[in-house]
């Protein structure tokens, strides 16, 4: 965090002490502001109908305070909220980067509980941040490592009563990445968004079974007039969508099928739509594999390749227009890996 504020204040050619000095000046000011309002209402009432060159001296450097407080203000909170926004950006692309680095070594067969734990202990052992989780149970216990986790369990007798009220106390517990553990209704949706817009990395699930599904599912939240303008704060806040769906495999043991939906300027725009597509959201998802989305056919098509899963099982997971796709995408699959074993026979 250090070294993104001194990023900001460089782009905004800001000293730090100039920076320290802006924010004590702020709070100063912040707290004379009803004095001076009160000071000037004062002065007005006082000189009622009469007009002099001291009283309009007096109003105008009352004013001017008064302005100066609002630029510090407005460029400190600005300069605290880039470097927010830049903490999300860089903790999302830096635990990305481990996935593609690692090729999702952890998609196992791993419930969603166990997922999210995993990107807190990838964080907390990469990245010096404050964590605050909410979970019902909680699953696993965190050790602070180089980060700092503060766990809360959710339930009558417990830390705290409701999902709900957890993410709104989170706002006062000045945490750089809050973990909702389930998002169950319209007000936890409501306060997990007012977070993520002030700059926290916001990670929260939902029982769904596609990206398409998830973001469908946080839109139903709200009445149908209001859902244009949620489609708008989303296609803004959201970054990343995680769907994970459990299938037995053929040694018996259960295989992940995982899906990945990294948002961005064409999955922002199939968002704000008047009506969110499936297949248009799905082909986004296809398309953007060099940002790291990985669509559902690509991941079916590959365990089927590696002999994790059947194609019955493979096909009954998709729509039947898709089916087309799916062989099509093992082809491609079966093909790569000839190539690569005759280039690994031909050394």
């Amino acid at each position: 965090m250090n070294k993104l504020i001194k990023i900001e204040l460089q782009k905004h050619k800001i000293g730090l002490f100039s920076f320290l000095l802006m924010y004590i000046t702020d709070i100063i000011l912040s707290l004379l502001e009803p004095v001076i309002f009160g000071k000037i209402l004062d002065i007005i009432l006082e000189n009622a109908g009469m007009v002099s060159t001291d009283l309009i001296n007096k109003i105008v450097l009352l004013g001017l305070i008064l302005l100066l407080s609002f630029v510090l203000t407005f460029l400190y909170r600005r300069i605290i909220f880039s470097t927010g926004r830049k903490v999300k950006q860089g903790v999302l692309f830096s635990l990305l980067q481990r996935l593609e680095s690692a090729n999702i070594k952890f998609f196992e067969t791993i419930d969603k509980g166990t997922f999210v734990s995993y990107i807190i202990n990838d964080i907390n052992e990469n990245q010096n941040r404050k964590i605050l989780t909410l979970e019902n149970p909680v699953e696993y216990k965190h050790h602070s490592k180089k980060s700092l986790i503060v766990q809360k369990e959710v339930g009558l007798g417990k830390d705290i009563l409701s999902f709900s009220d957890g993410v709104k106390n989170s706002l006062r517990e000045d945490c750089d990445i809050l973990v909702i553990g389930e998002i169950r209704d319209k007000i936890t949706m409501e306060a997990g968004i007012e977070m993520a817009e002030s700059g926290h990395l916001v990670i929260g699930t939902l029982h769904t079974k596609s990206c398409a599904e998830t973001i469908d599912r946080m839109i139903n939240f709200y009445e149908v007039r209001d859902q244009a303008q949620i489609k708008y704060m989303l296609s803004a806040i959201l970054k990343l969508v995680v769907s994970q769906r459990l299938l037995p495999g053929i040694d018996g043991k259960l295989v992940l099928v995982p899906e990945v939906m990294v948002v961005d300027n064409i999955v922002s725009g199939i968002i704000r739509k008047e009506k969110i597509s499936v297949s248009e959201i799905e082909d986004a998802i296809q398309s953007a594999s060099d940002k790291g989305s990985i669509g559902l056919i690509n991941s079916l098509a590959k365990l089927f390749v590696e002999d994790k899963i059947t194609l019955e099982q493979a096909k009954a997971q998709i729509e039947e227009k898709n089916i087309e796709i799916l062989n099509r995408t093992i082809m491609q699959l079966k093909l790569k890996n000839d190539n690569k074993n005759n280039m690994i026979n031909n050394i």
